[in-house]
């Protein structure tokens, strides 16, 4: 393997990892508060890229600039996440908060087959693609391999910029420390006066914008299509079953891992490009049930 092919994997390996960074940091958050697997959010990856391709592919003939379209874009997804995201736990989550666990794994299941059908209503079964705005930032040389700079600086730059963002929000601010507080202990931190219901609701509001602008940041990049959320979002599953539940700077290591396995695997060895995820997942729980960055916790006996 030659030093542009690595170059070319390492690049494209970092992309995805950052899209998938974004899906597998909401399911952290989710995973966290509700103890629970929540299937439906790839249905807020899907509606964050076709609402974000939707109104990209509307501002275009205006004349509109890059940096508005950049914006249009994660603004736009960012508000179908969250709503979406809120009515979920309103509408749903909150009413099986203390129910059996496979229980809410079901309905989480059932509000995916839902959302899925209404995205077929919607947008209907027509690929859809964002591939102007990408187009439009132009491309750049790195050791003699020309790039876009859409994947290559704007895509990692976000989901940078979020994973600071939200290590401020949880470590430094009065909100972000109620929702470590209901992490930890959700009947302790209602007794302390928190409101754990708010916190819930807050919690699947912004990890359905994360999921959506993960969408949105895809779409410029990918083509989507019926079922793109039920792949992005098992792809997800593997990230933080690597990483551990709850552990956000874990989900983001274990997604580089990932990715850059992905890449390496399909310019390498394509037939494996599909089960690299998954392979690590399995050699990692076989070391470490709890995934690589769990921390041990005491246990009453």
């Amino acid at each position: 393997m030659n030093l542009h092919l690595l170059l070319l994997a390492a690049v494209d390996g970092l992309s995805y990892a950052s899209l998938l960074f974004m899906i597998a940091l909401g399911l952290t958050l989710i995973c966290g508060v509700f103890g629970v697997i929540n299937v439906a959010h790839g249905s807020f990856y899907a509606f964050g890229g076709y609402s974000a391709a939707t109104v990209v592919v509307w501002l275009l003939p205006h004349d509109t600039s890059t940096l508005t379209l950049v914006l249009a874009l994660l603004v736009t997804a960012a508000l179908v996440g969250g709503v979406l995201g809120a009515l979920l736990e309103r509408g749903i989550m909150r009413r099986f908060q203390d129910r059996d666990p496979v229980l809410q794994l079901l309905v989480t299941f059932a509000a995916f087959m839902i959302l899925e059908n209404l995205q077929r209503m919607i947008w209907g079964a027509t690929p859809v693609n964002a591939g102007e705005l990408a187009s439009r930032m132009g491309t750049m040389d790195l050791l003699g391999v020309t790039f876009m700079k859409y994947q290559l600086l704007l895509v990692p730059g976000i989901a940078l910029v979020f994973y600071l963002g939200l290590q401020g929000l949880l470590r430094y601010c009065t909100t972000g420390r109620k929702l470590v507080a209901v992490i930890h202990h959700r009947e302790v931190a209602g007794a302390l006066g928190i409101n754990a219901a708010r916190m819930g609701l807050m919690t699947f509001a912004l990890a359905g914008a994360l999921g959506a602008v993960g969408g949105a940041l895809s779409v410029p990049m990918t083509t989507f299509v019926p079922g793109v959320a039920a792949d992005m979002v098992v792809t997800s599953f593997a990230v933080i079953a690597t990483a551990g539940l709850g552990q956000i700077t874990g989900a983001l290591i274990a997604s580089i891992l990932i990715g850059l396995a992905r890449a390496l695997a399909i310019y390498t060895f394509p037939e494996l490009e599909v089960v690299m995820p998954y392979l690590m997942m399995v050699v990692v729980l076989l070391v470490r049930p709890s995934g690589l960055f769990t921390v041990a916790t005491a246990r009453r006996i």
